[in-house]
């Protein structure tokens, strides 16, 4: 009789912990489906939306701005569009509205200048002619001028056959006026370069000219309406000189 009062107690006990532990397994994934569906239920809805950009004028414009946004918004997915100068965000509502307030920011208008040089040449001393060139620059921007010619160049020759002719290979370069103007805040970076071809040599067989190279480089402080001069340089293979002279003017503030 004390055997089977002490089994019964045993067998109690066993039931009594498995009822404990079933039904904190059950509390236990209750639980857990309870906050997956709380996830599910508190994550925002996301939508997309295209925000067109009216003051970039490049695509690396473009690009600094995405990488600018990326920074701060990890969770947003974004695409730049350069054809349209915009931008396509997908994301949450509150992600978009603090997006689109940095897009604000850094879209804004800069300043645009008419940028003119004159070039004035003398042989001899003598003044012999100027010409002005112009260019539309915007701030934080560089514009490039190019007037010339293009010069080939032979780089090889190939044969077919020992019996057929030989047929060269060409390279064209770029020969005769360069400008390159730069505005960087209150600061005016100018390159103006002259090529001309001098003289042509026989270097195995082929005829290569030779390209004459002068290069003008300076840095000016804006001053709209004020002409400065930059400096002088010698025109290639001539006895002429180039005196070269900049005037800036606000096209838009």
């Amino acid at each position: 009789m004390i055997l089977l009062k002490g089994t019964r107690c045993l067998c109690a006990t066993a039931a009594w912990v498995l009822a404990i532990a079933l039904c904190s397994t059950g509390a236990i994934a209750q639980n857990n489906d309870n906050d997956d569906k709380a996830q599910k239920t508190e994550r925002p809805p996301e939508k997309s939306e295209t925000v067109y950009l009216t003051n970039i004028t490049s695509v690396g414009d473009l690009n600094d701005i995405q990488t600018a946004l990326r920074n701060n918004f990890a969770h947003l997915r974004m695409y730049g569009v350069s054809g349209v100068n915009a931008i396509t965000m997908r994301g949450t509502a509150e992600d978009l509205a603090d997006a689109k307030k940095m897009l604000a920011d850094l879209d804004r208008p800069r300043k645009v200048y008419r940028v003119t040089y004159t070039l004035t040449e003398s042989d001899g001393g003598k003044r012999t002619g100027a010409h002005n060139i112009s260019l539309i620059v915007a701030e934080g921007s560089k514009s490039t001028l190019k007037q010339g010619d293009r010069v080939p160049l032979v780089t090889g020759t190939t044969s077919q056959s020992a019996n057929s002719s030989p047929s060269s290979q060409f390279q064209y370069i770029d020969v005769g006026l360069n400008i390159d103007a730069n505005i960087d805040g209150v600061a005016l970076k100018t390159k103006v370069e002259q090529t001309a071809v001098a003289e042509e040599k026989n270097i195995m067989g082929v005829q290569e000219p030779v390209i004459r190279q002068t290069t003008l480089e300076g840095l000016s402080t804006l001053q709209a309406g004020k002409p400065v001069v930059l400096g002088s340089l010698d025109i290639p293979g001539t006895t002429r000189r180039e005196e070269v002279e900049v005037m800036t003017e606000l096209v838009r503030q």
